[in-house]
């Protein structure tokens, strides 16, 4: 167990630092792409905390991603405002609606709850498509980007593409931190079993609650980081497609794991950036859905663990191809025979 912790560090040690070092050798197009796919892994490793941790499939994550985005423009003025008050602001105001949705969603279970929530993110999908606060179905432009003092201005690529790599590795110690402490305990044992964590005295919705919340406010972070690196933001954000694909990412990287998060966001993106290649696949680029669907289901059929899965799958496969080689070895019973194992 501590080797398998041990790998795990330095394999996520070794990707933070391939990701600091990116810019080196990439260009504009790598950095913006590898940009996107770092908020798509603080959007999914938000998700993870629910599905993966708690037990509670939600499919309302994207209202949170797109109430951070739309609080971005909506609270930048003329001015350049200051990250300092900014993002924290954007964190708040998605973690508040979270907290309106899981206070009354998690009164539910099962199918019920996922439907709940996609209920409430599809009502925050029509105050931003149907009223004049979030700019209709034109969306917003956010005109001028925020800034860290003087220093740092996040309307410069290589600037935001540190600051979002900055969120992205704080998250993530955040959430490992989190699930080793009592309180990340409390959510595993919600997960297997909620009813034996009620009969040993737990009062579960508290700490549900708090999860949700908190999944909330790591979604309207990455929301904000979106907003910033495009300048833009429509009612899509918010809607159920986009919770969909959060789902797929986590599913695909792997549930249970955060690392699962992280690779099944750069799988996801990176998937999609190949399927729209016309230069490989021409005029058939135009169907990478088609592609991407058959592609998801074929890995999900293959690895039900995940990627992050595959390792640990390809060692007890080469363990059990050993053990099956030393049966096979001389002194195997005949047919109708059987050998004693030794005491």
């Amino acid at each position: 167990m501590a080797q398998h912790h041990r790998r795990t560090f330095v394999f996520i040690c070794s990707m933070f630092v391939a990701l600091a070092a990116w810019p080196l050798i990439a260009g504009a197009y790598g950095v913006d792409l590898v940009t996107k796919i770092m908020i798509y892994s603080i959007l999914a490793l938000s998700l993870e905390l629910l599905v993966g941790t708690t037990g509670l499939v939600c499919f309302g994550q994207a209202a949170f991603f797109g109430i951070g985005a739309y609080a971005a423009v909506l609270l930048s003025k003329d001015t350049a405002p200051s990250v300092l008050w900014l993002l924290p602001a954007c964190v708040l105001a998605a973690a508040v609606y979270a907290l309106a949705v899981g206070a009354l969603s998690l009164r539910t279970r099962g199918v019920y709850f996922i439907m709940v929530t996609l209920a409430f993110a599809q009502m925050a999908y029509f105050v931003a498509h149907d009223t004049p606060l979030g700019g209709g179905t034109d969306g917003i432009y956010l005109y001028v980007k925020p800034v860290l003092g003087k220093l740092v201005d996040l309307d410069r690529p290589l600037a935001l593409y540190f600051f979002t790599l900055a969120c992205l590795v704080g998250t993530f110690a955040l959430l490992a931190l989190l699930l080793r402490s009592p309180f990340g305990r409390a959510l595993a044992g919600i997960r297997v079993n909620e009813q034996r964590m009620r009969a040993t005295g737990f009062s579960t919705y508290p700490y549900k609650l708090a999860a949700f919340t908190l999944s909330g406010g790591i979604a309207g972070m990455a929301g904000f980081l979106f907003a910033v690196k495009d300048g833009f933001v429509n009612p899509e954000l918010l809607g159920w497609h986009m919770s969909g694909a959060v789902l797929i990412m986590i599913i695909l990287g792997g549930l249970g794991r955060l690392t699962g998060a992280l690779i099944g966001a750069f799988a996801f993106v990176l998937l999609q950036e190949l399927f729209k290649s016309d230069a490989i696949f021409g005029a058939f680029a135009k169907h990478w859905q088609l592609d991407l669907g058959l592609t998801i289901i074929a890995c999900v059929a293959l690895m039900p663990s995940g990627i992050v899965g595959l390792p640990a799958h390809w060692r007890d496969r080469l363990a059990g191809r050993r053990l099956a080689s030393a049966k096979g070895t001389p002194g195997t019973a005949a047919p109708g025979e059987t050998t004693r194992e030794p005491a």
